[in-house]
């Protein structure tokens, strides 16, 4: 009788999430791959944390280390397989797709900056500055972390404060490190915004002229510019959900090309007068920057050569799809000490060390609130001058990332505080973590 009721469960559970089944087994080869390739994890705590949510939890993984592959299934059902390439991270091929392109590797230069991070990759000075809470600090910290794994509800691995350019607080979950490479997720999307600030700055590309997207020059989507997919300001349709079959999901574990995602939607506002959040749009954008380059080695080297390595932030990858592009949307991984690396060039206006990567006028630009955005969004950052976060200050900005993934920029009080987990939603009190932070510093 119970074997009787086990099935019976089995096939209700397997008819109520069949639709998403494409869904499901393709985030969990997709996220298993790269957090054992590209982040050197375990299967146990991939499965028990990062894929431990429902229904991503209902996939069995199998990982095949001669092959570097991940196949997922549930009970046997719409297998899904991702592959991993040495410097390219891993890749979920689509359905019906025997293999991924071979696309070549970037060129890096992981030579190691012999100076103090952040500006090299020694260990930091050990600083203390008198005008810090160093016990309120601590505390603010601890709390940002769970007791056990047990009673996981904030589901923090990683917490990092930078002030003045020195580290004054870092804790990690049990199981992680400062060599640890996490993903940022949607925090790739603010790589994106640096990488059109430079292409800006060195006068190869102009983002208030309508986007060379071939497809739509024959209809009113011509008059969208560069500058209106930055801030999401397009009018094109597109669903930001991921929770349901939706585009965003269409396209992370579907599409073999996530380019073309946005390119066929159609038009539902004018440019410039609606706002709506589009991982859709950022990819587009990778696809219009890879355009820029007179070959695809120098699009694969160019965020490398123009600021990642340049900023020994060398642990940083950017996974691409199945067709050689960059996934600025969502695949970006790097240690904290790296994404924090990034935080300080926004807080620095754009120079790191003495080199002026992006201009000042850009990083104060990219601060400004875009269209209809309730002041929440600037371009491909997120901002606080509406007050979202009520309690902090009002300049402060940030990357986000799914599941919690936040770096704070606070230029008032030289600061940068990284997140970095695998919340659910409003599970993190974040407004109440970095003002507390901040208070810690009279």
């Amino acid at each position: 009788m119970i074997f009787f009721i086990l099935i019976a469960v089995i096939i209700v559970v397997v008819v109520y999430n069949y639709p998403r089944l494409n869904i499901i087994t393709g985030f969990a080869a997709k996220n298993v791959c790269s957090c054992t390739f590209v982040a050197d994890r375990k299967l146990k705590s991939i499965e028990s944390e990062d894929n431990g949510f429902s229904p991503i939890k209902m996939a069995k993984n199998k990982i095949d280390f001669k092959e570097k592959s991940v196949t997922s299934t549930v009970f046997g059902l719409k297998k899904r397989k991702a592959i991993y390439r040495e410097g390219l991270g891993c890749v979920l091929l689509p359905e019906n797709a025997p293999k991924s392109e071979k696309n070549d590797a970037p060129n890096r230069n992981l030579t190691p900056i012999q100076k103090p991070f952040p500006y090299g990759n020694l260990e930091p000075k050990d600083t203390t500055f008198t005008n810090i809470d160093y016990d309120k600090l601590n505390k603010t910290i601890a709390d940002a972390f769970d007791e056990s794994l047990d009673s996981a509800t904030k589901k923090t691995k990683a917490v990092l404060v930078i002030y003045k350019d020195q580290i004054i607080g870092e804790k990690y979950m049990e199981g992680y490190n400062k060599d640890t490479r996490l993903l940022g997720w949607s925090m790739t999307k603010s790589l994106t915004n640096t990488m059109f600030g430079i292409l800006q700055k060195e006068k190869k590309f102009d983002i208030h002229k309508p986007a060379p997207v071939e497809e739509w020059q024959k209809d009113d989507r011509r008059k969208i510019t560069t500058k209106d997919l930055l801030k999401m300001n397009s009018g094109l349709e597109w669903v930001e959900d991921y929770n349901t079959i939706s585009d965003v999901t269409k396209m992370l574990f579907q599409a073999g090309n996530m380019t073309k995602s946005q390119i066929n939607k159609s038009e539902k506002h004018k440019p410039n007068h609606f706002f709506n959040y589009s991982s859709g749009t950022t990819n587009l954008l990778s696809g219009i920057l890879r355009k820029q380059f007179d070959s695809y080695q120098d699009y694969m080297d160019f965020p490398y050569k123009s600021f990642i390595d340049k900023m020994g932030m060398h642990s940083m990858i950017i996974e691409t799809d199945c067709a050689g592009n960059y996934v600025l949307s969502s695949y970006g991984w790097a240690t904290t000490r790296d994404w924090a690396k990034f935080g300080l060039l926004y807080l620095h206006n754009g120079n790191w060390d003495g080199d002026q990567i992006l201009k000042e006028s850009w990083v104060k630009y990219t601060q400004e609130p875009a269209p209809e955005s309730d002041d929440r969004y600037s371009e491909q950052f997120w901002i606080n001058k509406g007050g979202f976060y009520p309690n902090s200050p009002r300049d402060m900005y940030s990357a986000n990332g799914y599941q919690g993934q936040r770096i704070f920029i606070i230029p008032s009080k030289d600061m940068v505080i990284v997140r970095l987990g695998y919340s659910e939603r409003d599970a993190f009190d974040f407004d109440g973590m970095v003002s507390n932070i901040v208070a810690s510093v009279k």
